[in-house]
């Protein structure tokens, strides 16, 4: 059995199963990225939820792990040589998780790296902009008087949906006809806009006709319906 007393994480939340990879999140756009990867490729895993309303993110158990404070977050204790790996940053554990399984992203080297450059592209500019768009729109944000902030994030989020929908063209996939994790990182992304951010009609969504079309393709695989809702969230 795995021995993962080193990391302080797993005192705070305790693990059923140390054999396999531990999962700390929320079903957030950001943390679902994780859930759906490991629903897809189907290795074994256990959740965790790092409950917002507990500040569970900011406990110095969290911290150990991602000093930034933010889910989603793993432990693998079958890491690279047979050893643990901790890991934070949500593109980053989809990128290790697809070199342990050899899924969702291409062998071809220069397809590879394509993908990868999508998945910085949704990294630096699709999550946030929307999750600003989403804080000046339905939050706190959206009582300042002055919608110069707002209108700005709506217009860089029109332009990032023009990009990804000419992106779109003729494909049924960010990498035509291959699903990777380019199309993981985005998925939680575009649907929390059009709906817990409630701006479909602000950004005009249904002008981006290929948009629409992935995002119902991807939200209707399985592995997706069922990593959108984990880690469960509290009732």
């Amino acid at each position: 059995m795995a021995d993962l007393s080193d990391f302080p994480i797993t005192h705070k939340w305790p693990a059923e199963n140390p054999d396999i990879i531990q999962l700390y999140g929320l079903p957030t756009p950001n943390g679902v990225k994780v859930s759906i990867m490991l629903e897809e490729t189907g290795l074994p895993y256990e959740p965790h939820l790092v409950d917002f309303e507990k500040n569970d993110q900011k406990s110095p158990e969290f911290l150990s792990l991602n000093p930034n404070g933010k889910i989603p977050a793993i432990v693998d204790p079958n890491g690279p040589d047979g050893k643990p790996i901790g890991l934070f940053e949500s593109g980053a554990i989809l990128l290790y998780l697809a070199d342990k399984t050899g899924k969702f992203v291409p062998s071809d080297p220069a397809a590879r790296w394509e993908t990868i450059a999508w998945l910085m592209w949704q990294m630096g500019g699709l999550g946030p902009m929307f999750g600003q768009l989403g804080f000046f729109h339905k939050f706190a944000g959206k009582e300042f008087e002055d919608k110069r902030p707002r209108d700005r994030y709506v217009e860089e989020s029109k332009r990032l949906l023009g990009v990804l929908d000419a992106r779109l063209t003729g494909r049924t996939w960010i990498m035509r006809d291959e699903y990777t994790i380019a199309d993981i990182s985005m998925l939680g992304w575009v649907r929390n806009l059009i709906g817990f951010y409630e701006a479909r009609e602000i950004v005009g969504f249904d002008a981006f006709g290929n948009v629409a079309a992935w995002l119902e393709r991807g939200l209707a695989r399985p592995a997706v319906q069922r990593g959108l809702k984990i880690p469960a969230r509290p009732l």
